[in-house]
């Protein structure tokens, strides 16, 4: 049962990660949580919330660990950017 939540885990990871399925995954991780159907159904108490919440905490964990990543890629620009100058510096001869 271990393998089989780590090996999900680094699926919906690794799926999130790459631009062209990521929204696809949202989507459906969304649907699932409004969905009737479940691996657990909610008419079951606790343990038919256990894992609608164990996919929804993976799914804004990742979502945030998205978020932080395009922050620090956008300030590391930044610094890249305020360390290049702008300007050129040309010595300028007057000809009379």
């Amino acid at each position: 049962m271990d393998n089989f939540v780590q090996s999900f885990y680094n699926w919906y990871k690794a799926t999130m990660r790459h631009p062209k399925y990521r929204w696809y995954l949202i989507g459906g991780t969304l649907l699932y949580l409004i969905s009737p159907i479940d691996i657990a159904p909610e008419f079951i108490p606790i343990i038919g919330w256990i894992d609608d919440a164990a996919i929804a905490t993976l799914l804004f964990a990742e979502i945030s660990q998205l978020f932080l990543e395009r922050i620090n890629k956008r300030d590391e620009n930044v610094e890249n950017n305020a360390a290049t100058p702008n300007n050129i510096d040309v010595a300028v001869i007057d000809v009379e």
